[in-house]
């Protein structure tokens, strides 16, 4: 059985902390093949709609705001390199951001890690809404989308059409859920979405592409989409994640490289270099 090497779940300290901390994971295997006719970036060949979007509602969402530097940012930076750099030995450009239950806050470090990539001069990021069971992305930035990445999947619209760029974040993307999916599993699944994944990771040579997944434990979605991602990130909080629930999460995505495990709400105090 796989089980966590790490301490996860030390309760004795008592300093409470929002900033995320990646704790362990391995990397193997071959590197993916891109697509030969990539382009190189999305933010000039390709323009989405521009959200506007209100900097105290982010502050109260707890997202990254554009250009922010501070003890939060650095976290997600810091995770953000490591994140990477195991991709970049993976060869790999798409990433599922995972958790065992709810509450773990599994959709606000995928906001973030996207935020803290798409600030690299060299890389852009598209964040997909693929919780089509409880879809809470375009909530979080205060806009309601046209149309969803729901529809792209039911309905075989372009992907293009669904997208969005959030105003003051240039190389980031949004690919938006507009409601939720009673078949969900059904059609994260199908060849569709695999057919999906492979244009959006195939596009841009130099895009990173992240998904936002329903619980692992509560649903069969993330489980039923695993064979279409490359590698993912397993989200725990230390208030209400089990470590029983690590290691069945782990059971069930054996197949999956996980690239690490992200602790959220640690009690350990944050140390500062400046």
């Amino acid at each position: 059985m796989m089980e966590p090497k790490n301490k996860l779940f030390d309760f004795s300290r008592t300093q409470p902390r929002a900033e995320p901390v990646i704790l362990q994971g391995g990397v193997d295997g071959s590197p993916a093949k891109q697509g030969a006719q990539a382009e190189f970036t999305d933010t000039i060949a390709f323009r989405s709609p521009v959200v506007p979007v209100n900097e105290v509602r982010l502050s109260a969402e707890r997202i990254l705001l554009a250009g922010a530097h501070n003890a939060v940012s650095s976290a997600y930076k810091m995770l953000r390199t490591q994140v990477l750099r195991r991709m970049d030995q993976l060869g790999a450009n798409t990433l599922a951001i995972l958790s065992p239950t709810e509450g773990a806050g599994k959709t606000l470090t995928a906001i973030n890690l996207a935020i803290a990539i798409a600030a690299e001069t060299e890389r852009t990021a598209l964040l997909v809404d693929f919780d089509l069971r409880n879809p809470n992305v375009h909530h979080r930035f205060g806009f309601s989308p046209a149309m969803g990445v729901e529809q792209c999947l039911q309905s075989r619209h372009s992907a293009q059409d669904a997208m969005i760029k959030i105003s003051g974040y240039e190389r980031l993307t949004l690919l938006p859920a507009q409601s939720n999916v009673e078949n969900s599993s059904e059609l994260l699944s199908s060849q569709h979405a695999g057919q999906l994944v492979e244009e959006l990771r195939n596009r841009y040579a130099n895009r990173i592409v992240i998904f936002d997944l329903p619980p692992v434990l509560q649903a069969d979605d993330a489980l039923a989409f695993s064979r279409h991602v490359q590698c993912g990130l397993l989200v725990v909080n230390e208030g209400n994640t089990q470590r029983d629930d690590v290691t069945r999460s782990l059971q069930l995505l054996r197949e999956l490289k996980i690239v690490g495990t992200v602790l959220n709400g640690a009690r350990e105090k944050v140390q500062s270099y400046y």
